[in-house]
């Protein structure tokens, strides 16, 4: 499924709100409140300034992903945050998904990108490690990532 980005600037979370099921809230964020609400998202999960986020839309013009890039040690580090893929976009996306990531990164000028995934999500884990992802550490369940994208050419 071909999935194009979409640039949050106006950090309307309203797309990701009808998209995400409550079931998925804690996937998500396990800290966020459930049902989805917009103002804790704004004032505790994407409130920074340098917070990016972005949509993926698939070939009907559907928001069926989100994902959000926060600024690492500097403006060369991008950590991704908050992904998600609506139920639809699931199954066979996790490629596509990692070059719109990287795509966004290269775009706001990230050398360096770097991710936590949970160990018992296999299909991400995959995902990443297929897209060229070094596993960093493993510590309570999650694995830290890092890519390097000078160098890299997304397509």
């Amino acid at each position: 499924m071909p999935l194009t980005l979409r640039r949050n600037r106006d950090r309307d979370l309203a797309p990701l709100a009808a998209m995400l099921r409550d079931e998925d809230i804690p996937l998500l964020n396990p800290n966020a409140k459930v049902p989805f609400d917009e103002t804790e998202w704004h004032q505790k999960w994407l409130g920074d300034a340098e917070d990016v986020s972005f949509y993926l839309v698939d070939g009907a013009g559907r928001d069926v992903g989100f994902f959000a890039l926060r600024e690492g040690v500097g403006p060369e580090v991008r950590h991704l945050t908050y992904v998600y893929l609506a139920e639809e976009a699931r199954g066979g996306a996790g490629a596509e998904l990692t070059e719109r990531v990287e795509e966004a990164a290269l775009d706001l000028g990230a050398l360096v990108l770097t991710l936590k995934v949970e160990l018992d999500n296999a299909p991400a884990l995959n995902a990443y490690l297929s897209a060229g992802y070094e596993e960093l550490s493993r510590r309570q369940g999650m694995a830290t990532m890092r890519l390097d994208l000078e160098g890299r050419h997304t397509g």
